[in-house]
């Protein structure tokens, strides 16, 4: 019998990919993302992303999970991804159950009222991932790494990112703004679709640069 939850993450990260449309300014940024993982990735053979934003509690926790499946998607080795805010506070309900929907198995770590810490993982992954919400400079997250912002508060905040190798803006809309609202879950999934389908975008791209 096929577990319908365990294939659904392929089915979700496939089809957001093939659904949702790319104009050619936003291809280009993805491709300067690609192309820069390609380069560090080859010359140090380990490498590490930060997706950053305010809070930490929304699109940079979307992106560090879809580029999490992404790296075994796509069957690299060595690439880490990692998040961080520019303050710390939660990771959001909403945010954890649109990635639910999408498949993911969520499990908590350590509870705590304001700041839980969960393992994530999905059939297949070798160790699943720590998340929670934390400042982007936290000694849990991989160093050195390429910094990628992905609200405008992360990138006019964080003028100055010390660790970082190379440093892109990647903003997305927050779904914040649909937070007890009648379309609360319509909005985090089409934030959930667009994150998920531009890190495919990208992680295809890398992996095509290296003739994998």
């Amino acid at each position: 019998m096929i577990n319908t939850k365990e294939t659904s993450i392929k089915f979700f990260f496939e089809s957001a990919a093939n659904s949702i449309r790319i104009d050619s300014n936003r291809e280009e940024i993805l491709l300067q993302i690609a192309d820069k993982i390609r380069e560090e990735y080859t010359d140090r053979k380990k490498l590490n992303l930060n997706f950053i934003c305010t809070h930490n509690s929304r699109r940079s926790q979307f992106a560090q999970i879809w580029a999490f499946y992404a790296i075994s998607y796509f069957n690299l080795e060595n690439i880490y991804s990692y998040s961080g805010g520019t303050e710390a506070s939660a990771f959001h309900r909403n945010t954890i159950n649109a990635l639910e929907n999408s498949g993911f198995n969520f499990n908590v770590e350590t509870f705590s009222h304001q700041n839980p810490k969960y393992l994530v993982n999905f059939k297949g992954c070798k160790t699943p991932l720590k998340v929670y919400s934390k400042i982007f400079d936290n000694p849990e997250n991989g160093f050195p790494y390429i910094a990628i912002t992905t609200c405008d508060d992360a990138d006019e905040n964080c003028p100055f990112i010390p660790d970082a190798i190379h440093r892109f803006h990647l903003p997305f809309k927050d779904p914040k703004r649909a937070d007890d609202k009648e379309n609360t879950l319509e909005v985090y999934s089409e934030t959930n679709q667009r994150i998920s389908a531009e890190i495919f975008y990208i992680f295809k791209e890398v992996h095509r640069q290296l003739n994998l």
